[in-house]
């Protein structure tokens, strides 16, 4: 079997994913990241391996995520792309015609406006964790509730209640109080969902011109309590892609198989370095004012990447085989 692989690192999760040749996604691997990137990632590629028949041949790996810089130097990627391009690429292959894309992860929140097949807008919201997947984690831990449940106990709601959603810390302080005035479980979790999209329309949904098909991705899409407040708040129908946790994985395996179309070959350095050791480390340069924070990530020992340096002192240093000290 031919195909190509697609990993997406983020600050909550870790995904890869392997399409065959005609796009189909063969195998999904979906592992938190806990703090721990790199382990993560070899994790993921000795899972994915195991899944895969023996001879496949990766015929190339695309990476993205906050992590893709990381991600494509351990795996030796032929394409690293931004997490807009990756989502955008899945989603308008999954759902021809999409038009907008409205994506809730672990930590963060986007939307992006797709016109005629190509990203005409995107806003993103990196700053407040209001809406998002840990925050919902917590709530739902705090109800002792399983975070499986949410949703569906959200869906019970005969009479969702108002809670202030502009901001996490007044969001959970409004529930609390909203507990102890006795309203019910269900009640409560569906005005949560209600909150989450008034904020996430008003920020980041913000002047944007929502038209449809609306595809709903990200982690927080399994929430079916979040599906249903999308669709009162807009007046329309959402759609939630069958692969909607590792869309961001899929659409860089897609834009590797794009890349290799043009010819070459893959720098895939293969499943073994599951087995390899990596470190990752950085410091302040003082060569200049900007004092540039460069990352750098070793092999066995051997600095084998750097990044992070405004000027390229340091890492076109490196891709050249020069020694800067």
């Amino acid at each position: 079997m031919k195909g190509y692989l697609g990993v997406d690192v983020g600050s909550v999760s870790t995904n890869l994913v392997f399409i065959d040749e005609q796009e189909r996604v063969r195998e999904a691997v979906y592992l938190r990241t806990r703090g721990r990137p790199i382990e993560t990632i070899q994790a993921g590629l000795k899972k994915m391996a195991s899944r895969l028949p023996a001879r496949t041949i990766i015929r190339g790996v695309g990476t993205t995520g906050s992590g893709r810089h990381l991600a494509g130097t351990i795996v030796g990627a032929d394409v690293v792309k931004n997490e807009i391009t990756s989502h955008a690429a899945a989603a308008s292959a999954l759902v021809p015609g999409v038009q907008t894309i409205l994506e809730i992860g672990g930590q963060d929140s986007k939307i992006i406006i797709i016109r005629n097949g190509t990203v005409a807008d995107f806003a993103m919201n990196t700053v407040c964790a209001a809406g998002t997947g840990s925050f919902l984690d917590q709530q739902a831990a705090r109800l002792n509730i399983a975070i499986e449940d949410f949703g569906p106990t959200a869906l019970k709601s005969g009479a969702p209640v108002r809670i202030a959603g502009r901001c996490a810390v007044f969001a959970e302080s409004d529930m609390i109080h909203k507990q102890q005035m006795g309203y019910s479980l269900p009640d409560i979790l569906a005005g949560l969902c209600e909150a989450l999209v008034r904020n996430y329309l008003n920020n980041v949904g913000k002047g944007k011109e929502i038209l449809p098909p609306v595809v709903f991705q990200g982690g927080v899409a399994a929430n079916v309590g979040m599906k249903k407040a999308f669709e009162q708040a807009l007046g329309l129908p959402v759609y939630v892609p069958p692969h909607f946790d590792v869309m961001g994985a899929i659409g860089a395996a897609l834009l590797a198989k794009e890349k290799m179309a043009r010819g070459g070959r893959s720098r895939f350095h293969g499943f073994e370095i599951s087995d390899v050791s990596f470190t990752a480390g950085g410091f302040e340069c003082d060569g200049c004012p900007n004092l540039c924070e460069v990352a750098e990530i070793l092999r066995a020992g051997e600095v084998i990447a750097r990044w992070g340096d405004r000027c390229g002192r340091w890492s076109h240093a490196l891709q050249n085989g020069e020694k800067t000290g």
